[in-house]
C-alpha cells in the first residue's frame, strides 16, 4: 500500500468525519483530501516530479499534515526537518537531498535567507503563513504562497496520475550519526506501510480511537501518530508541544482521547502533576518509546491510572519500531521491552555474529519489511548495518543497541554500541557538539557524553579544556551552544578541566566522565 492511500481511502469510507484537530480548527477527511489534491496539483506545477525530495521544515500545523500527503501524491519523497534547525545544518539537509523544493514558514525565512545561494538543487520555497506579500529575495529561487494555494475554490479537477510503487522512497528521516552528519533513513511505502500495520495491530486501533500528538513531526515517533491515525480513519489530535502540559490535559479530556503517546521527559513532567484534577476517563492507552521509561514512572503510572493500558515500546529510525511489551505483562516485567512486534523477527548476536544464549548480552538483529532501504548516498555505511540474513537476498538490520533476552525471549535493553545520546525523545549525535565546541575560541578540546537523567532520559554533558591562558566558564560554553545548536543539543552540565583522561593509543577515554 502506498502512504497516501491513508487518506485517500479514510476520505472515501468517512468523508464527513473529522481527522485534524489543531487548535480552533477542525478539518474533516473530504476537506484534507481536496486541499492535498491542491497542494499537489501545485507541486506538480513547479516542476516536482516522482522521486524527487520536498523538505518540509514547519511546526506542529495542518500544513505541515497537508504538506506531507500532498507531497505523497505527486510521487515525492518527503523530509521532515525541524523549525529550529540552524542554517548551516538546514543547507547541509538540502544539498545532501538534492531537495528540489522546500516548504517553510515566513517566519523562518529572514534567518535563512542566507543559505538560498548555496542550494543549487532548489527551486520552489512554498512559504506558509503569509498572504500576498512582496516575495523579491528571490535570489534564483520561486517563492509561492501556501496559502493562496489552499484556498482555492473547490473546482474540478482531473485526478493525479498514481506515480508511485510500493517500494519506491515515500521518507527521507535523517537522524544523527556518530561521524556528525546526519544520515538519511531511505523509507520506502512498504516500509512505512508494514510498520504502521504492525503497531496498529498492536494497539489494537480502530476508526473510533482519537490520538493525541505532542511530539514533533520532525522526530518519526511523532510522524507516525498522524500517518497511523489516517490509516485506521481515526481521529489526530496535533499539538505544537507538549511546552503547556495543562492545557495538553485539558484537551484530552475535552476531546475524549484515546491515545496518548510519550516519552519519559513527558511522564516526568506529568508525575510532578496533580493528575487527579483531570478526566482521563477516555483514555484507552499510553505508548512510550524514543528511550526506556524509568520503572518507577511505570509503577506511577499504573497507580495513578490503573484503567489505562501502557505499552512499553523500542524502535529506532532505520526501522521505526522493533518491540512492544504488552500491557498485561507490564507489572511482572516492568523494565522489559518486550518480544519483536508482529511481522518483526529478533535476535541477539555476539561480536561474531553467532546466536547467543538467554540471559547474554550481544547486539539486537531486527528482520522485517519494516527495515529501512538503506542511508542515502551511504553505501558503505548501508553495508555496516544491513547484512545477509538467512538468504543472500534478505537483509536485516544490526542496531547497534545491546540488549539481552530472558528464557520466554523478552528483550531488555542493556546501552547502545556507539556514543549516540537520547534525549527529550531526540538522538544527539556527540560529534556534533562536539564539533560546535571545538570551533569556539579559546577550547582546545572538548568530549560530549550522555549523563543518566530520569526526566530527560539522558543529559548531555560537556567536558572542555580551554586553550593555556584561556579563562571559560560553563556560562560562555553554553552561550556558544545555544548561538549555533537546536535547543534539545544544548549540554545540561559543563566541566572544565586542565586535561581530558587518554587511552594508550591517545584516544580520548570517555570511561568515567558520565556523571552529572
Amino acid at each position: 500500500m502506498r502512504v497516501e492511500e491513508f487518506l485517500e481511502l479514510s476520505a472515501e469510507r468517512f468523508p464527513d468525519k473529522c481527522a485534524l484537530i489543531y487548535g480552533d480548527r477542525r478539518l474533516t477527511y473530504s476537506e484534507i483530501e481536496e486541499k492535498c489534491n491542491h497542494l499537489a496539483h501545485a507541486l506538480v506545477a513547479e516542476g516536482v516530479n516522482r522521486g524527487d525530495r520536498v523538505a518540509v521544515c514547519l511546526d506542529n500545523s495542518v500544513e505541515a499534515v497537508l504538506a506531507i500527503f500532498a507531497i505523497l501524491k505527486v510521487g515525492a519523497v518527503f523530509m521532515m526537518i525541524n523549525p529550529t534547525t540552524r542554517m548551516e545544518k538546514l543547507t547541509y539537509l538540502l544539498n545532501n537531498s538534492r531537495a528540489r523544493a522546500l516548504v517553510v514558514h515566513a517566519g523562518k525565512l529572514a534567518s535563512i535567507e542566507d543559505c538560498w545561494s548555496q542550494t543549487p538543487h532548489l527551486r520552489s520555497i512554498i512559504v506558509a503563513g503569509m498572504d500576498g506579500a512582496d516575495m523579491s529575495m528571490n535570489l534564483g529561487k520561486r517563492f509561492v504562497l501556501l496559502n493562496e494555494i489552499l484556498d482555492q475554490p473547490t473546482q474540478p479537477r482531473h485526478p493525479l496520475p498514481k506515480r508511485s510503487l510500493d517500494f519506491d522512497l515515500a521518507a527521507l528521516i535523517y537522524t544523527s550519526g556518530s561521524t556528525g552528519r546526519p544520515k538519511g533513513v531511505m523509507m520506502t511505502h512498504h516500509n512505512i506501510s508494514s510498520a504502521a500495520w504492525a503497531i496498529t495491530t498492536y494497539l489494537k486501533n480502530t476508526d473510533e480511537d482519537i490520538i493525541i500528538n505532542v511530539l514533533p513531526l520532525s522526530f518519526d515517533y511523532g510522524l507516525y501518530q498522524v500517518l497511523m491515525g489516517f490509516k485506521i480513519g481515526g481521529t489526530v489530535v496535533l499539538e505544537r508541544s507538549f511546552t503547556y502540559p495543562h492545557s495538553v490535559l485539558e484537551r484530552i479530556a475535552g476531546e475524549r482521547v484515546t491515545g496518548f503517546p510519550i516519552v519519559p521527559t513527558i511522564s516526568a513532567i506529568l508525575l510532578q502533576m496533580d493528575l487527579k484534577k483531570y478526566d482521563f476517563s477516555s483514555l484507552r492507552y499510553i505508548t512510550n518509546t524514543g528511550a526506556v521509561l524509568p520503572t518507577d514512572h511505570i509503577l506511577k503510572l499504573r497507580e495513578l491510572l490503573p484503567h489505562v493500558e501502557i505499552y512499553s515500546m523500542y524502535g529506532l529510525t532505520e526501522c521505526k519500531r522493533v518491540s512492544y511489551l504488552p500491557p498485561e505483562q507490564i507489572d511482572m516485567r516492568p523494565a522489559s521491552v518486550g518480544k519483536g512486534m508482529p511481522g518483526v523477527d529478533v535476535y541477539i548476536v555476539d561480536e561474531e555474529g553467532n546466536r547467543v544464549d538467554p540471559g547474554v548480552t550481544g547486539e539486537l538483529v531486527v528482520c522485517g519489511s519494516n527495515v529501512m532501504k538503506g542511508y542515502w548516498g551511504l553505501p558503505e555505511e548501508t553495508r555496516k548495518v544491513l547484512r545477509s540474513g538467512f538468504t543472500s537476498e534478505e537483509k536485516v538490520l544490526y542496531t547497534g543497541d545491546l540488549f539481552y533476552m530472558d528464557e520466554e525471549g523478552y528483550l531488555y535493553f542493556v546501552s547502545r554500541k556507539d556514543d549516540i545520546i537520547k534525549t527529550r525523545g531526540e538522538k544527539v549525535s556527540p560529534k556534533e557538539v562536539e564539533n560546535i565546541l571545538s570551533n569556539m575560541e579559546g577550547v582546545a578540546e572538548a568530549v560530549v557524553v550522555g549523563v543518566p537523567d530520569e526526566i530527560l532520559g539522558e543529559a548531555i554533558k560537556a567536558v572542555v579544556v580551554p586553550k593555556e591562558g584561556v579563562v571559560l566558564t560553563g556560562k560562555d560554553i553554553l552561550r556558544h551552544c545555544r548561538d549555533h545548536l537546536e535547543d534539545f543539543m544544548v549540554p545540561k552540565y559543563v566541566e572544565i578541566c586542565s586535561a581530558l583522561p587518554k587511552t594508550d593509543t591517545g584516544k580520548i577515554s570517555r570511561k568515567g566522565l558520565s556523571t552529572p
